[in-house]
């Protein structure tokens, strides 16, 4: 019976408080210092320096797990770009946003088949 009981799954990679303590130094030094061009850390970005510097396959929401788990939060910038321009933002808005907005569906019967017209 001992031989038949679960040692758990599998395949579940962990990552320790030592290895975790690597990341968050890693992390310190910032995404440009991991060739990323901009300085935003996204889930896939800590993936792959987990994947690279502690050798430790994780899925993205096992990344997004493990770096709540340990106090981590996702930001948002505390302020607006300077090279941000109103005016063009307003038009877009104004403009493109209900065409993009709308419905793409055609009036009338359709067809779930892509093969068939549909039948009135």
């Amino acid at each position: 019976m001992e031989g038949l009981r679960s040692a758990g799954p599998a395949n579940s990679p962990t990552v320790t408080d030592a290895q975790f303590a690597v990341l968050e130094e890693e992390l310190g030094r910032g995404p440009s210092a991991h060739g990323f061009e901009d300085e935003r850390w996204t889930l896939v970005r800590v993936q792959d320096v987990i994947r690279r510097r502690l050798r430790v396959s994780l899925s993205v929401a096992t990344v997004w797990r493990l770096l709540k788990r340990h106090g981590w939060s996702w930001q948002t910038p505390a302020r607006r770009a300077l090279e941000r321009d109103e005016h063009a933002v307003e038009l877009w808005k104004k403009e493109v946003w209900p065409e993009v907005k709308a419905s793409r569906r055609r009036p009338g019967h359709g067809s779930s088949s892509r093969t068939r017209p549909a039948s009135r």
